[in-house]
């Protein structure tokens, strides 16, 4: 399957690893409607890059921490064309511990990091036709299938929503396949920096390049719609250690 002409929604597209996936839907023929928070400079810039590539753009604003303003997403989206997919990248990764997690804490990671995610896969599937087949890509974490005790709320809000994954792959069958891409160490973290020993534990002994982690996307967009509820590890094999 091409993804020539096809619409896919990404949230958070407007920077780091949510830009690279937009450009390699582009890339792959795919047009994008780009999500953003508060990054309108970084979404504009995108958009452009994506014209530029012969591909439609166009951008969606929205706070995915009110439910509201999440409502109105994929309506707004889909006033572009019919959406063909939904990739819910956007997320927060905050380190706290056990100790330090407040209510409010948990509560922003539980609701960007899985409830808004929910919320679109819902409204997606329902403004798809009962005719037309869609794809849902959630991007996950390796440590989602092995949970520890740092950045807590960040891990147990990717954990269920490796969950969800694999429960909507049932419930949206056959006309909708969803599956999950499980990243590693892909870029340095936006605030701070990297543990110095942070590929201590990557068997692959390297960081993740872009590429890869774009490609794995358009692999899922575009390949076997019979590959469904799969959650692909692109972490250099993190997980196994």
């Amino acid at each position: 399957m091409s993804l020539d002409g096809k619409l896919i929604l990404i949230t958070g597209a407007a920077r780091r690893v949510g830009r690279q996936l937009a450009l390699a839907v582009a890339r792959a023929g795919g047009d994008v409607v780009i999500h953003y928070g508060r990054s309108q400079d970084e979404a504009n810039s995108l958009g452009e890059e994506i014209r530029a590539l012969g591909r439609q753009a166009y951008s969606v604003q929205g706070d995915l921490n009110d439910p509201a303003q999440v409502s109105t997403l994929i309506p707004n989206a889909s006033e572009h064309g019919p959406l063909y997919a939904l990739v819910n990248n956007a997320a927060i990764f905050e380190a706290h511990s056990w100790e330090d997690t407040s209510l409010d804490d948990w509560n922003r990671h539980l609701m960007i990091n899985l409830t808004t995610p929910f919320l679109l896969c819902q409204a997606f599937a329902k403004c798809l036709p009962p005719d037309a087949n869609g794809r849902i890509v959630n991007m996950l974490d390796w440590r989602a299938l092995r949970p520890g005790a740092d950045h807590l709320p960040y891990t147990i809000s990717k954990s269920a929503l490796a969950a969800l994954t694999q429960s909507l792959a049932v419930a949206l069958a056959p006309n909708i396949s969803v599956n999950g891409l499980a990243l590693g160490v892909v870029l340095p973290p936006s605030v701070g920096e990297a543990p110095a020993n942070i590929l201590k534990n990557v068997p692959a002994g390297r960081w993740a390049e872009l590429d890869e982690v774009g490609e794995s996307l358009v692999f899922l967009l575009e390949g076997p719609a019979y590959i469904t509820g799969e959650i692909i590890y692109v972490d250099g094999g993190r997980h196994l250690v």
